[in-house]
């Protein structure tokens, strides 16, 4: 079975190794998949992990979580990627995450920022 964010890869050599390494990712897209699978999979310790300290919010993490497991979640669609890559240290992807909520199937459609520091990719919320 392919991994969650839509990559060839299982799981467990795609998003998981990033699970289990506290999101070093090399570049943001590579990041913003491996959230994706943790909203898949509920897991909000990653997604706070991931989130930049500046923008992190840790007082919504239960709801967040509850969230994630109330929906049923579809598929990951990357449009666009903008920097990102190991030599950058901003970058935005802007993608559609398809769920399923309530008998009606429902779209994210987000254009997110990310910023690398100390050499590790944070999601920082919605590119302006």
């Amino acid at each position: 079975m392919n991994c969650y964010c839509g990559n060839d890869k299982t799981y467990t050599t795609c998003c998981q190794v990033f699970h289990l390494n506290q999101g070093k990712t090399k570049t943001a897209e590579q990041l913003m998949r491996s959230r994706y699978s943790a909203f898949v999979l509920a897991n909000g310790d990653y997604l706070m992990q991931t989130h930049h300290s500046s923008t992190r919010p840790i007082s919504e993490k239960k709801d967040i979580v509850k969230w994630a497991k109330s929906v049923q979640w579809i598929k990951l669609e990357v449009i666009d990627t903008s920097k990102g890559t190991e030599k950058d240290e901003k970058g935005t992807v802007t993608f559609n995450a398809y769920f399923f909520e309530n008998g009606i199937v429902d779209i994210i459609h987000e254009k997110s920022a990310f910023v690398k520091e100390n050499n590790q990719w944070f999601y920082l919320g919605l590119s302006k």
